[in-house]
């Protein structure tokens, strides 16, 4: 039997090439780190790490630990060639790596990611990573000691029993091509049997609100008849102006110069008048971005209706059009995804064709507790929360990604989940399209009640347009959610509860906010002039969220351009980003974000995760008895 002695004095000779360059740049030297190499395998024993969830929402997470797997593969043939995947550190402690990448048969070699926050989307981005690429050694950097981001569920001790507050999101939408992807993980992480629906017939979705000028007014839709709709849309001020919107086909198309423009400035010259974005769609934005339609971006937040602008000259052509031809315009990557992901997840997406919208029995913070266990229980992902970054940069030497935090580490790839402006002061302001994008900072007031009838009406809520007077809102109040009737069956204790949204822009340029107990002060004036609620709640929470909302204003979509070609040039296609700051605020849009760019790193596209926004977008969908061929991308 020959020797094996040749062929494994070569592999070792080409692993010590990988982790350590220097021998590339000295041929000379392949003996000494040959031998030096070999006496190393034998010397590096099995790691142990303490494996520690920190600030439980409930109960305790044991402490574990894992060997890591050796340095050195089984070899099958110089084609399997494996690099250790344990941190081989210099005499710099800069970790080197192999690039990611497959050998000659397809196999993927050992790659570590780096993901730069813990929120929701660092974890989507974790989760995906280990399904679509579960050799990769996964690190998840948190400045806090919690993960989870936003998501923030926090059962009470009351009276009669428990009951649930959210400081964050409380409900999802099923229906739409992100929610696919938040059902996938849903499937994944074996929590459909925690899932609440509020049905499409249910109070909370037939009755939502606006108030204005000095009451609630029911906003027209499901459950009521076109006889009552149109009595409402008469005689109630709040809609003015939307009989007349019909002629919008009538006027004068957008002029060719105007690339962008505020969404106020939108609805206006395409009604005619302000009254649509003051009275309605204001409310509606508060309700989402807590942001002024003076300065949000109509090409982002309206992209379809800005579109049929372009194409036909008009909203109103362009969606006739639409019908008589029987097609519809779709984002290519929408298409894509619901094409991959629809028949994955085709029986819950039948369950939940009725639904509104959705919740889960410990509320939208168990979403993120499960995504945490199942993190933490797989050995190719750490967590390294109270580890605040302070720079990253692109390692020309190594062309890996440098982290700088309490220790300087090098991966083979990073996604970013921070803010855009944070991820450009740690880049060393060499992301200037990214440090454009302002937050707004929201101050959510929970309170329950141990009266069940307390609210005047059943619904979802009301939201506050910003044509309402001063006298009415002198608290700045964004709108109210009646949580009791959003989503049931999470408390034990029987009562209302309610969540009182204030600030947002009608704060831009405070260098102070109110603390807690004006905050609940304020809630509490809301409460009483708007409902008639004259009784101190049995419990209070009052929240800040500083900076927690994006606003995507005129320009986002050329700023993302360009953030685009920025990231791409400074990190050299090591870097990809995703979260709030880019392509939607909701929680929806962040795990779709975050699961498009792990596909994207699988397939080796070195993604920047803003492609969205450069080159063809739109796509003809042709449907029925007139199907035609799908037109080019638009």
């Amino acid at each position: 039997m020959p020797s094996p002695l040749p062929e494994h004095a070569l592999v070792t000779l080409l692993r010590q090439c990988y982790i350590t360059p220097r021998c590339q740049a000295s041929k000379t030297r392949s003996t000494r780190l040959l031998h030096s190499s070999t006496r190393a395998l034998h010397a590096v024993p099995p790691s142990c790490r303490p494996r520690h969830r920190l600030v439980p929402r409930r109960g305790s997470q044991r402490n574990s630990c894992h060997a890591d797997t050796k340095l050195a593969a089984e070899l099958r043939g110089p084609s399997a060639i494996r690099i250790g995947s344990d941190a081989v550190q210099d005499s710099n402690s800069s970790v080197l790596f192999a690039e990611h990448g497959h050998d000659g048969q397809g196999r993927e070699q050992d790659t570590r990611i780096a993901i730069i926050g813990g929120g929701i989307t660092g974890l989507t981005a974790a989760h995906y990573i280990t399904r679509e690429l579960s050799h990769a050694k996964v690190t998840i950097y948190e400045a806090g000691s919690r993960v989870g981001g936003w998501l923030q569920s926090e059962y009470i001790d009351v009276k009669d029993g428990k009951v649930l507050l959210e400081k964050g999101p409380r409900t999802l939408r099923p229906n739409t091509e992100a929610a696919l992807v938040t059902l996938d993980m849903i499937q994944n992480l074996g929590m459909k049997d925690e899932l609440l629906v509020s049905w499409k017939t249910s109070p909370a979705a037939q009755n939502r609100f606006i108030y204005y000028p000095d009451h609630l007014v029911r906003m027209p839709g499901p459950g009521q008849s076109i006889y009552d709709m149109l009595w409402t849309v008469i005689t109630e001020p709040a809609f003015k102006g939307l009989l007349s919107s019909l002629y919008e086909y009538k006027r004068p198309p957008r002029p060719a110069s105007v690339e962008d423009e505020s969404v106020s400035s939108f609805l206006t010259r395409r009604t005619g008048a302000p009254h649509i974005g003051n009275n309605l769609v204001s409310a509606v934005f508060h309700g989402i971005y807590a942001g002024d339609i003076e300065k949000l971006s109509a090409k982002s937040l309206f992209a379809l209706l800005y579109h049929y602008e372009k194409m036909f000259g008009s909203v109103g052509e362009g969606y006739f059009d639409s019908r008589k031809n029987m097609y519809s315009w779709t984002l290519s990557k929408d298409k894509e995804l619901r094409k991959e992901m629809e028949p994955k997840v085709k029986d819950l997406l039948n369950e939940l064709r009725m639904a509104s919208v959705f919740s889960f029995k410990e509320g939208i913070g168990s979403f993120t507790d499960a995504l945490e266990n199942s993190l933490r229980a797989n050995p190719n992902v750490q967590f390294r929360t109270n580890d605040k970054i302070t720079s990253l940069e692109h390692d020309v030497e190594s062309n890996s990604i440098k982290i700088k935090s309490a220790s300087t580490q090098n991966y083979t790839q990073a996604i970013s989940t921070i803010s855009s402006r944070t991820l450009s002061t740690l880049s060393a302001d060499r992301l200037p399209s990214l440090a454009l994008t302002p937050a707004v900072t929201v101050m959510v007031v929970n309170l329950y009640y141990t009266d069940p009838t307390i609210l005047p009406e059943q619904g979802f809520g009301y939201l506050i347009p910003r044509s309402i007077p001063y006298a009415q809102n002198p608290e700045c109040a964004l709108g109210v959610v009646f949580d009791s009737d959003a989503i049931q069956g999470q408390d034990t204790a029987p009562g209302t509860k309610v969540t009182v949204m204030m600030g947002g822009h009608w704060w831009d340029g405070f260098d102070a906010y109110p603390d807690e107990d004006e905050g609940a002060a304020m809630a509490m004036s809301v409460l009483k002039r708007h409902l008639n609620i004259d009784v101190p709640p049995a419990l209070i929470r009052v929240s800040l969220q500083k900076d927690c909302i994006p606003q995507y204003t005129v320009g986002h979509d050329a700023r993302m351009r360009k953030g685009h070609e920025e990231v791409k040039d400074v990190f050299k296609g090591k870097l990809a980003v995703a979260g709030n700051s880019y392509t939607g605020v909701g929680m929806n849009d962040c795990v779709r974000a975050a699961r498009d760019v792990v596909v994207g790193i699988k397939k080796g596209e070195s993604p920047t995760g803003l492609e969205g926004f450069v080159g063809a977008r739109w796509e003809k969908k042709y449907m029925g008895a007139r199907k035609r061929p799908v037109s080019r991308p638009v």
